[in-house]
Parts: structure tokens; sequence; C-alpha cells
């Protein structure tokens, strides 16, 4: 994969979809609204948006290029709205009830703070599979793999078709321990399709839990396993008709799923549930490069859009903070995921007056695109954030969307005044800067919360600003963190992140293996049994890159192994410094980086090799780089921002309005300083310089912005 490459890179999100093309040595990004109602509508438009900057035909752009990489949270919404199919699920004898029972945390898994403090109205989450549709097969597997109780196929048989009768459009398979051994989930699938055929009642899907998570823990497999089947059904009509329409049109690269797991797959092999939260990890992932090239070790990324604030961590120059149990919606599954957090505050956050409390609520309930902001002239009603944008002076009405969509000022008035500023019994004026207040004050809640309660001094990392909303609330959130960085392409930075992701898959199996002994501390020698596990990897990743048209040879193996002390409940991943143990001295090695590993996650006292060392679960990650292309440099011109000066306009800081120097930040220099309060616009964001902070471009035509004193 060379950079001389086409690439098309898109990040659906609630609002707005973005997209970074490299085509014939030019790069564009482009915006287009979303359409929620049919995603495969703004996947076009945004191509053909980009299609125009670069002034090529449709057609012979995606003709000529060579992979396409997509992010979406999308599916995630027929999950809230609960939208999917009516599944049947199939376990083993006994666990019929495994995911009812869920874990004490199930009460509040998922829910906002506020909510787990109310425990007298905590409930389980309604089940995505009735009970009644809940069967258990006659079978036994022990954690060992060996068969104890053969398959009854004959029950088996009977069950299917009891779960037919009841309607039954999909069917999840988990039986006990078949992480150890599948073979009774693959035979349970078999016979679905030998008494069911496609022509009878259709290929109903079946997802087996040993191919989505093959991993102890029954509850948390097996809820991986019914999230995948019960979004899988959405995910595959939307990207078969985004595949179709963009074939059509010529294109015959690779179609790529960006995964929260910080890699890609191929769309159609892709697992739901790896699609969740995807365009957060491809910013986070996209900072930790350019973080790499500036000399920055910590980062905290911060992304506003229109319906979400996400937040992420570099740390040490490295992404190492992954969720081993995440919980989608209010599920916890069983994936590797590299942590985010989002909020609901952005553009299109709805603002409302809280009667009870008597104060202003902005989120997590978001406008979306369709009908938007009450300035959208689209028939929303509701007072957002942007509408406090507007009435405030920071965004021209004129000018939102680079003028491609006016907005309506006096609809944003009449929106805050009826909802916020009347009740509050104040004007508008003072009403939208509460709104703005409020919403830039959750936001660095959240960041505090990520950085503060990991254990991290604010004051040692810089701010990445970016999403449409970053550059225009970053002042108001940034807190303690002394340094904001803006970017040319803040507005599409997840989709410019995807396009330096490397090509990554995680293979996992769980396997219980003791590395040393408890007490004697003697160390396996049962080099075949991890070995064995890895190679199994391996061969699966080779197939999968074959697939894809990747080389074998171009990838790097690494493994990681989830370890723990005798003794101890919890296991901590570990990179372990060899992929295959063949002496002693192998072993050795790997305990070393063990102790290495939670010596400095937690504390040297914890180090405890005399109780015995376990593994629980092999993870071989398998990378493709890809190029990283150096920052452009340029030369630095003197600090008069004069030349960019496009108007002068009315904007409120610290309780007044004051006429205020309008920036075209793309006619900038590198080596200008803006001087606050003044107010910079591009096509597709407003960047926002309140008084006593100046915004420096430097050689790589980045925005620093910092405040006075700081």
């Amino acid at each position: 994969m060379g950079q001389e490459m086409n690439t098309i890179d898109i990040d659906v999100g609630g609002t707005f979809t973005d997209a970074v093309i490299k085509y014939a040595g030019k790069e564009v990004w482009v915006k287009v609204p979303t359409t929620t109602y049919d995603l495969s509508v703004c996947f076009i438009n945004v191509i053909e948006e980009g299609a125009k900057e670069l002034k090529v035909p449709l057609d012979e752009l995606l003709k000529n290029t060579d992979v396409i990489r997509y992010s979406t949270t999308m599916a995630m919404n027929r999950l809230i709205e609960r939208r999917g199919p009516r599944l049947g699920l199939i376990t083993t004898e006994g666990f019929e009830d495994v995911i009812f029972i869920g874990r004490g945390a199930q009460w509040v898994d998922g829910k906002r703070p506020t909510e787990r403090k109310n425990i007298a109205l905590q409930r389980k989450p309604e089940p995505l599979i009735p009970r009644d549709l809940v069967v258990g097969v006659k079978e036994r597997i022990d954690y060992t793999g060996k068969i104890i109780r053969p398959l009854d196929e004959d029950d088996v048989r009977s069950k299917v078709y009891y779960l037919i009768s009841k309607g039954v459009r999909g069917f999840v398979v988990s039986l006990l321990h078949s992480y150890a051994n599948p073979t009774h989930e693959r035979r349970v699938k078999e016979i679905i399709r030998e008494e069911y055929k496609d022509y009878h009642i259709g290929l109903l899907p079946v997802v087996l839990s040993s191919e989505v998570a093959p991993k102890l823990g029954e509850y948390w497999r097996t809820m991986t396993a019914i999230l995948d089947a019960y979004l899988r059904g959405s995910m595959k009509i939307e990207l078969s008709t985004m595949w179709d329409r963009v074939r059509e049109r010529g294109f015959k690269g690779a179609f790529l799923m960006v995964h929260n797991t910080g890699g890609m797959l191929d769309v159609f092999k892709t697992s739901a549930c790896k699609t969740y939260n995807g365009g957060p990890v491809a910013g986070l992932i996209g900072s930790y490069y350019i973080a790499l090239q500036l000399g920055y070790k910590n980062v905290v990324t911060t992304d506003v859009g229109g319906t979400s604030f996400d937040v992420g961590l570099v740390v040490e120059q490295s992404i190492r903070t992954y969720e081993f149990r995440p919980v989608i919606d209010t599920w916890m599954v069983s994936l590797p995921m590299i942590r985010t957090i989002s909020i609901g505050a952005g553009g299109g956050s709805i603002a409302r007056f809280n009667e009870v409390l008597g104060r202003v609520e902005v989120g997590p309930q978001s406008a979306g695109a369709m009908p938007g902001p009450a300035c959208y002239d689209l028939g929303g009603t509701e007072p957002t954030v942007t509408d406090a944008d507007v009435v405030l002076g920071y965004i021209d009405p004129r000018y939102y969307y680079g003028g491609k969509m006016l907005l309506n000022k006096d609809k944003a008035v009449k929106a805050i005044k009826e909802k916020i500023a009347d009740p509050l019994g104040v004007d508008v004026v003072e009403a939208a800067a509460t709104i703005r207040k409020v919403v830039d004050g959750n936001m660095r809640a959240a960041i505090h919360k990520e950085v503060f309660l990991s254990g991290y001094d604010p004051r040692g990392f810089v701010m990445f600003a970016f999403g449409g909303g970053g550059p225009t609330h970053c002042e108001g959130y940034h807190g303690d963190l002394p340094k904001i960085i803006i970017f040319p392409y803040s507005p599409v930075f997840c989709a410019r992140g995807s396009s330096i992701m490397d090509i990554v898959h995680i293979y996992e199996r769980s396997k219980r293996m003791v590395l040393l002994e408890f007490q004697t501390m003697r160390p396996t020698t049962d080099y075949e049994g991890f070995n064995s596990v890895v190679r199994s990897l391996m061969e699966e990743a080779r197939r999968d890159l074959m697939a894809e048209k990747i080389p074998p040879e171009k990838a790097i193996f690494s493994l990681e192994l989830d370890m723990k002390y005798g003794g101890q409940y919890q296991e901590k991943r570990v990179l372990s410094p060899r992929l295959f143990i063949n002496s002693e001295e192998d072993v050795k090695a790997i305990v070393d980086a063990m102790n290495a590993e939670f010596a400095s996650a937690f504390s040297p006292f914890i180090v405890y090799p005399e109780g015995g060392v376990f593994i629980e679960n092999f993870a071989l990650k398998v990378t493709v780089p890809t190029p990283k292309p150096p920052l452009p440099v340029y030369p630095l011109e003197g600090p008069d921002p004069s030349g960019a000066l496009k108007a002068r306009r009315e904007a409120y800081w610290e309780g007044k309005f004051i006429v205020t120097n309008v920036y075209d930040y793309e006619r900038l220099k590198p080596g200008n300083v803006v001087e606050g309060p003044a107010i910079g616009e591009t096509r597709y964001t407003t960047i926002v310089v309140p008084p006593k902070y100046t915004l420096r471009i430097d050689e790589h035509n980045l925005g620093i912005m910092e405040k006075e004193g700081k």
C-alpha cells in the first residue's frame, strides 16, 4: 500500500458525513448533511462533493480509487431504537437464563452518572431476546474442550422448529465453553441450514459465539453474539447498498470498515459490534501519529460534532488504554476496544429548562441533521447549541457550511426566547450565553473525569480540538490544559485519521495455562500447548489477509496475553516478548514482562510470582503498516494577520457585544498571530478566540491557541 494510492475515507456522524479524498497527488476534504433515513445517500453525496472539488467526474474518481475506508456508529441507533430483528437464542440446556441473570452492575451499565445515583429508579435493561425465544439443547463441553455430553441432534431440530414457529428471523448460538471447542456450535448451524434451506424461509442469519468472541465468560460472550446478530441485518443492507452504488460507477478497489480496535477489515467480514465508536477511534489514532511528529507525549483529543463530544487520551506517546469489557448501550461485551468516552454534547444538542431544578440542561438529546437546530429552518423548534452560537455572533448565518446553508437567526432567537429565556426570566442573549456555558461545562467535566480519574496531571497535556464544533467551543472547555491545537482539517479530522490508520486485525482465543507453578515457581514445559494456540490464530490471520489480497509477509505479528497472579480475580493484558516459547528462558521473558507491566500499572508491591503466573487469554495482533505522510513545513512569515481580515461584526465577550475582527482562517499565514477577541472562519467550522487568548499559526499551518500567562 504505497503513498501514491488513491483513497477515500468517510466518517458518518449523527449530523454531518465527512470525507477526505486523496487522488492524483491532491487532497480535498468535504462535508455533507447525514441522511439518517438512508446512509447510502449521504455516502455517495459526500464522494460526489469531493469529485466536484477535484474537478473530476464521479465515475472516473471511483474507477481509479484503490480503497474506500468507512467508519460509522449509526448502526447503533438501531440498537437504541430497538429496531432489530426477532432473534432466537440456542444455548446449553440448564443455562437458558444466563443473559437474564447478567451481572450485578447490569442495573447501571451504560447509564449516565446522574442516573446511577438514583438507585431506586434503576431497572435491568429490557432483553433483546425474550425468555420464550431462548432454548437449551442437550450437550455439554467442559472448559478444556472435552465433550462430556454429545450433541443431541434430534433435540436441536425440535428446538429450532419451535423457534421458527415463534417467528424468529435469526439465530444466536452460544453453547457452554464453545471457545475451547466450537464443534457443537458449528454442528447446530449445519443442522439449521439442513432443515431450513434458503428457498424455504430465506437464508436466516446464524451467529456463533465461538466466531464472534471465542473467549471465556458466558454472559459477555453471549451478549456480544446477540448484539452482533441484532445489528448485522441493518448493517448488511446499508453496506450492500453502498457497495452497489460505488460498484455500478466503476469502483473495483477494497472497501474497508474502521474498527474500534484501531484497525480495519473488509466490510463484509466485519462484526457489527466492532464498528461501534469507529469514528472517534480513527480520530484518536490520527492524533497519535500527529503527536509523534510534533513531539507531544501526552494529548487529550476532543471531537465536538453535531450530536456527541468524544474524548480520548494519548499517554507517553502511546495509545494503551483498552477496555476489555466495554459496555455497548447497556450490555457488557467481550471485545478489546480502544477507550474513548462520549457524552451527548454537540452543535445539535437540545437545551431545556428543568422546572423542578430551576436550571438549564443541555443534551444528551440532539436535533440531529433533520430537522436540526431551529436556525436550520427545516421545522426544528427546539433551541440548540448552534442556535446559541448564532445569537451570540460567533457563527455567521450567511457563511455556515461555507455559505451553502443559510441560517435563520430569527428562528434561533424565537426558540431560545420561548424555551429558555422566558422560563428563566432573562433576555435572549443571556439565555444563549447560559446554553453555551452549560454545554462547555459538560464537556470540561468529561475531560476532567478522563484525565483526573486516570491519575494524570492535566498540565502535562496539550489538547487537540477537532470536529465541526471543537474550534468553536475549545476555549470554553479546555480548563487546565495549557495549549490547544487546531487543524486546518479539524472538521473532518476523524476521516483523515482513518486515512493513516494501519490495517489491524486482532484474533483472540481463551485458554488457561500455568506459566509458573504456585510456590515452587517451576516454569511450564508445555510449549506445544502455548504454540498451538498461536499457530491456529496465525493461520486464521493469514486466510483473512489473503482474502483481502494482502501478502501475509507484509504483516507484523505481535502477541498479547491476558495474565494474572494466583489468587487474583482480574487479569491484565501484557505484550509478550515472544510469539512462541521453546525454552525456560522464553517463559522467563514473558513472566518478566508481566512483572514489569503490573509494577508500572499498579505498584511494585503487587508483583507476586510466588502465587503462580497464569495465562487466561491469547490475543494475536496483526498489523499491516500504511504510509504516514510527514506534516508539511512552511516558511514563517510576520505576525501581522491583517492580510486575512475579511470582516468585522459584533460578538458576545465577557457580558457584552464587541465589534470583533473576523479572519479568513485559510488565508492566515504561518507566523501570523491573532490576538483575541477574534473569530476565524473556514467553510466547515468557526474558530473562537476570546479576550486574553492568542492564536498563532505555526510552521505546519496548525493553529496554536494559548491563554496569556499560561
